[in-house]
């Protein structure tokens, strides 16, 4: 019987847990929709403009190749969307690297103002939010997200993409 339920409670929980990671991924594809907008974007464009932000933010930039893996998108459509953010001046291509064939994407410094009055508000909040929470049950989320992150992660790598 104690078994029953507590599998029970677990499905209960897996469900609630899904319904609200699903509510803030739509609400996350809603933002950045909005971004788009603001911004006089396609929503495909603004999300891989705020993959270039992120991942510049984290002290990661993207390739071309990570952006279009990370978007997935073809090579080619990923050039075209590269080529329309560069003609209107939020991003620049750079060569760093040592191999001068390994081309890193940054945002351009026209873009960086706008992007933090648009998200900078969604700052203050996530902040004020964490700031609610013991620093050990942050702790524990994190740990939750990283898990459930390497669970999709190890899935998606076991499945063979779809063709493109």
């Amino acid at each position: 019987m104690e078994e029953a339920r507590q599998s029970s409670d677990v499905a209960e929980h897996t469900a609630r847990l899904l319904d609200g990671l699903r509510a803030f991924g739509a609400n996350y594809t809603e933002f950045t929709g909005r971004f788009a907008a603001w911004l006089g974007l396609h929503s495909t464009d603004a999300t891989a403009l705020v993959e270039i932000l992120y991942a510049e933010d984290q002290g990661a930039p993207l390739s071309p190749t990570r952006l279009s893996e990370r978007l997935s998108l073809t090579s080619g459509a990923t050039t075209n969307l590269l080529n329309r953010l560069e003609r209107l001046g939020h991003i620049v291509r750079t060569r760093e690297h040592a191999d001068r064939r390994v081309v890193t994407l940054r945002s351009s410094s026209l873009i960086e103002e706008p992007a933090r009055e648009f998200f900078g508000p969604f700052g203050e909040r996530l902040e004020a939010l964490v700031a609610q929470y013991p620093p050990e049950q942050l702790e524990q989320f994190e740990n939750f997200l990283g898990d459930l992150r390497a669970a999709m992660t190890g899935l998606l790598a076991e499945q063979a993409p779809p063709p493109r």
